[in-house]
């Protein structure tokens, strides 16, 4: 076995180990890293005990074969988003919004003079001036909760709050431009049916939305609002996950 193959294995090994004790610290005390401790791994002294240790303990495997994938998914986000990270820390928050403003001034103006050279030909201005006033307040407001805020408000808004700069804009140019629009809004009129009569359906709440709501202008920028909150979240949960199991310090 080569030696890149042999730290491929020593790491999973290591991320399955971390992870089973983990699983078993959620019900039995000193169980994650207390092997090479002066106490050592607790076990129970009782026939009863033990029984039940090993049975919460297989009970543990197939849940972690369904959480190491994620785990894997976790580290990688990780990587990426500590780049992102790294370049948002040292331009700081007035940094990022000098950079939006910037580059999004940039594509306003190519809007307003030169219209052709980006394919806007109705509200072409007004979509990227309004598209980039979101995406950099969203901007601002991510590094803004990064900086300020611990795990928790990284996690419960910084998150959410990068990928509205990313996502909501195209939406919000769409409400502008109908060159956009033509191709936004068809996209997210399927993203949301299927939500609707796929997701909704199941757990019995596709009606009230349907009878309530209508698919058109402003909605489609809740819809993407929607999507962005919980797919922030999702992926700070997935870098969270990888930090609790492979600690980067």
């Amino acid at each position: 076995m080569s030696v890149g193959s042999e730290g491929v294995v020593s790491g999973i090994r290591f991320d399955l180990n971390r992870l089973h004790e983990t699983w078993m610290e959620i019900v039995y005390p000193r169980q994650r890293d207390a092997s090479d401790t002066v106490l050592g791994t607790w076990t129970p002294d009782s026939a009863s005990g033990m029984a039940l240790y090993r049975l919460w303990s297989a009970l543990g495997v197939p849940v972690i074969a369904v959480v190491y994938p994620l785990v894997l998914c976790g580290v990688f986000l990780r990587y990426q988003t500590r780049r992102i990270d790294g370049t948002a820390t040292r331009l700081g928050a007035v940094g990022v919004v000098l950079l939006s403003v910037l580059v999004w001034g940039s594509l306003a103006a190519l809007a307003r003079y030169e219209p052709g050279s980006i394919d806007l030909v109705s509200g072409g201005f007004t979509a990227v001036a309004v598209a980039g006033g979101v995406a950099t307040v969203s901007a601002a407001l991510a590094v803004t909760f990064r900086r300020v805020g611990g795990r928790g408000t990284t996690v419960a808004l910084a998150y959410p709050f990068a990928m509205t700069a990313i996502f909501l804009p195209p939406v919000v140019a769409a409400l502008y431009s109908t060159a956009v629009a033509s191709v936004v809004i068809p996209a997210s009129d399927s993203l949301s049916r299927w939500f609707l009569y796929e997701v909704l359906t199941v757990v019995g709440v596709a009606d009230f939305f349907i009878e309530n709501f209508e698919r058109q202008g402003f909605a489609y920028v809740v819809i993407w609002l929607g999507i962005s909150f919980p797919l922030g979240w999702l992926l700070g949960l997935l870098v969270t996950l990888a930090d609790l199991v492979r600690p980067t310090e």
